[in-house]
């Protein structure tokens, strides 16, 4: 979301923010946000996303490829950080889109070659790789 659009929920109470990432509150819900700054946030929102009613407004929603995209953007920077816990969670969201929705991944690859820097890329695609193995082990048995 734009930096600009989160200033007319006034529901949602900022606990943290930096240049592409807001955390904020409603009521009890921990909501993250990430903002429009970001190039690849802004082609999510542009090119992968829906809109869903939420309460009295339009909420864009990432689609399942946006979902992808974000979290594989992400992972790079989590194994760098040694962010064990926040790693796995990804991992199995990704592995959990991945068995549900079985979209194709190549068109996503391609566009994060565009915000990653080209060893991100490999081990995104290493990291991909290894999650469609446990996939395929998991429905053999």
């Amino acid at each position: 979301m734009a930096l600009s659009s989160l200033e007319k929920l006034p529901e949602l109470k900022v606990s943290s923010q930096d240049m592409y990432f807001v955390r904020a509150n409603y009521n009890e819900l921990q909501i993250d946000i990430l903002l429009t700054q970001n190039p690849l946030f802004k082609k999510v929102h542009s090119n992968y996303s829906k809109v869903e009613r939420f309460l009295d407004r339009n909420i864009p929603l990432a689609t399942v490829e946006g979902l992808l995209l974000l979290k594989l953007y992400a992972l790079p920077s989590l194994y760098r950080q040694g962010n064990f816990a926040r790693v796995g969670i990804y991992e199995n969201d990704i592995a959990t889109l991945l068995d549900d929705y079985q979209p194709d991944l190549r068109p996503l690859l391609s566009e994060l070659f565009n915000y990653v820097s080209e060893s991100d890329l490999a081990e995104i695609q290493n990291i991909v790789t290894d999650i469609q193995k446990r996939i395929q082990r998991f429905k053999q048995k």
